[in-house]
C-alpha cells in the first residue's frame, strides 16, 4: 500500500515539485534573497545589542551607555538590513542572468537600475518666508531649519520590506530585456580585439537605454506608482502569510516534500521568503520606532520554534536514537546528536533514513505541526516575544530563539519545552523503527 501511495507521489509530484524548484526565476528570488541573509543576520544582531536593555537591570554601567548610543549603533541596521531590498535585487539579477548564461555583473547593475527608477525622488519643500521671519527671532528654530535638507530626497520605506515585490519585478523586466538585445542581435558589438569588460560595457548600452526609457516613462513621466499599486494587491497575501493556517499549510508542506527526497525547504522557501523577509522587516522597523511589533509568522519564528534541529523538528529524533538498542540507530544517534544540536539535520534525514520511511515519516510531518500550534499561541498570547531578529541559523536553539525574540528568556524555555515534545513524538516511532532494525540484524 505504502509503496503504491510513494510511487504516485513520485510520478505526479517529486518531478514537477523537483523542477519547480529549479524554476529559473523562482531559483533567482531564492538565489537573491539568500545571498543577503549574512547582512540580515549581521544587522539583526546590532539591533540585539541596541535593545538589549531592555532585558538588562538599568543600573548597569553597560546598559546606560547603550542607551545614550542607541541611535549610533542602530544606523548599520538602518544602512542593511533597512534597505534590503536594494542588495536581494542585485542578487537576483545576478542569478536570472547567470541562469541565462549573460554576464551577471550587467544583469544584476540593470536590475538595479530598473528598480531604482521606480523610486521616485521627492523634492523637500522650502522654508517659507513667514517661518524665516520666525526664525530670526528664535535660536532654536533657526537651529533646527539650518538641518533640514535640501533638493531631492529618496523615500526610504520603498528601499525596505515595502519594495521587495516591486524590485524582484524589476529585476525580471531589466534581465528579460538584456537577454532580448542580446538574443536578438539589438546591440552595439564591438571587434573581438576590444577587451571583454570594454566589449560589455558596449553590449549594455541598449538594454539600459530601453529600461531608462521604459520605467522613467512609467514612473516619473506618467506618475504612475507602481509600488503603491503592487502593495495594495499584495497585502491580502502578507496579512494572510501570518496566520496560523498559513504556518501549518507551509509547515506541512515544507516536510512532506522531504519524506519523498525532494528539498522540502527550497521549494517552499523560494515562494514564502519574499513574505517571511516583508514581515520580519516590518517587526524590526516597529521595535525600532518604539511601536508595537505585530508580525508572529516571520521566518525566525519557523526556525527556532517549529524546525528546531532542522526540518521536522529533528533534534527529537536525534535524542531518541540515543535511547534505541539496535547498533546501527544507536551509533547513528550519536553521530547525528551534534549536527542535529547546531540545526543541521541531512544526516538524520538520509541516514535513518527519514526518506520513504513509513514509520518515521509521520512524527517528521506531525511534531513541527504541534510545535507550530503551540507556538503561534504561546506568541499571539504575549508569552513569548514575537521575532524581531534573524539569528545564525546554526545556534542552538534556545540561544537562537534568545536573540530572534529581543532577548526574551521565556522564548529560550520555550524552544526547550518545544524540544522536549519533539523527543516524545518520535520516541513511539523510534521504538518500532528500533524492533525493525533488530530484527534485521539478528539476521
Amino acid at each position: 500500500m505504502f509503496d503504491k501511495f510513494a510511487n504516485f507521489i513520485d510520478k505526479h509530484f517529486s518531478t514537477p515539485m523537483a523542477r519547480l524548484g529549479e524554476q529559473r526565476h523562482l531559483k533567482a528570488i531564492r538565489d537573491g534573497i539568500v545571498a543577503t541573509l549574512p547582512i540580515i543576520i549581521v544587522a539583526s544582531m546590532f539591533m540585539v545589542i541596541a535593545f538589549l536593555p531592555n532585558s538588562l537591570p538599568e543600573n548597569w554601567g553597560f546598559t546606560q551607555w547603550i542607551m545614550e548610543h542607541q541611535f549610533k549603533i542602530l544606523l548599520p541596521y538602518r544602512m542593511s538590513m533597512y534597505i534590503m531590498t536594494l542588495y536581494a535585487v542585485f542578487g537576483i539579477g545576478d542569478s536570472l542572468s547567470r541562469s541565462y548564461d549573460l554576464d551577471p555583473l550587467s544583469g544584476a547593475i540593470l536590475s538595479e537600475l530598473a528598480y531604482l527608477l521606480t523610486i521616485i525622488p521627492r523634492l523637500v519643500p522650502e522654508v517659507s518666508e513667514g517661518i524665516q521671519a520666525l526664525a530670526t527671532n528664535n535660536e532654536e528654530l533657526a537651529t533646527y531649519l539650518e538641518q533640514i535638507p535640501t533638493g531631492f530626497v529618496m523615500p526610504m520605506p520603498n528601499l525596505g520590506s515595502g519594495g521587495m515585490f516591486i524590485g524582484i519585478i524589476s529585476a525580471f523586466i531589466a534581465v528579460e530585456i538584456y537577454r532580448f538585445t542580446q538574443t536578438s542581435g539589438f546591440k552595439i558589438s564591438m571587434p573581438e580585439q576590444v577587451p571583454q569588460s570594454v566589449a560589455r560595457s558596449f553590449e549594455a548600452l541598449t538594454p539600459t537605454a530601453i529600461i531608462l526609457l521604459l520605467v522613467s516613462t512609467i514612473t516619473m513621466w506618467l506618475e504612475i506608482d507602481v509600488h503603491n499599486i503592487i502593495n495594495t494587491l499584495i497585502q491580502p497575501l502578507i496579512s494572510a502569510s501570518d496566520s496560523l493556517w498559513s504556518v501549518l499549510l507551509l509547515t506541512f508542506l515544507t516536510n512532506f516534500f522531504w519524506v519523498f527526497g525532494i528539498h522540502g525547504a527550497s521549494i517552499v522557501g523560494s515562494l514564502a521568503r519574499p513574505l517571511w523577509l516583508v514581515l520580519l522587516e516590518q517587526n524590526t522597523t516597529a521595535l525600532v520606532s518604539g511601536e508595537t511589533v505585530q508580525n508572529i509568522a516571520a521566518e525566525p519564528f519557523y526556525q527556532w520554534f517549529i524546525y528546531i534541529g532542522g526540518a521536522g523538528a529533528t533534534i527529537g529524533l536525534a535524542i531518541c536514537l540515543l535511547l534505541t538498542k539496535s547498533a546501527y540507530a544507536k551509533t547513528l544517534g550519536k553521530t547525528t546528536l551534534i549536527p542535529a544540536i547546531f540545526n543541521i539535520n541531512e544526516p538524520l534525514v538520509f541516514g535513518a533514513p527519514i526518506v520513504m520511511n513509513p514509520t518515521l515519516m509521520i512524527p517528521f510531518i506531525i511534531a513541527p505541526m504541534i510545535n507550530a500550534t503551540i507556538a503561534w499561541f504561546a506568541t499571539q498570547w504575549g508569552w513569548v516575544n514575537k521575532v524581531v531578529a534573524s539569528s545564525p541559523w546554526t545556534l542552538p536553539g534556545p540561544i537562537g530563539a534568545f536573540l530572534a525574540t529581543n532577548n526574551d528568556w521565556r522564548a529560550a524555555v520555550l524552544n526547550i519545552i518545544l524540544t522536549i515534545l519533539a523527543v516524545l513524538m518520535y520516541y513511539p516511532f523510534v521504538r518500532t523503527y528500533d524492533k525493525q532494525l533488530l530484527e534485521e540484524e539478528k539476521v
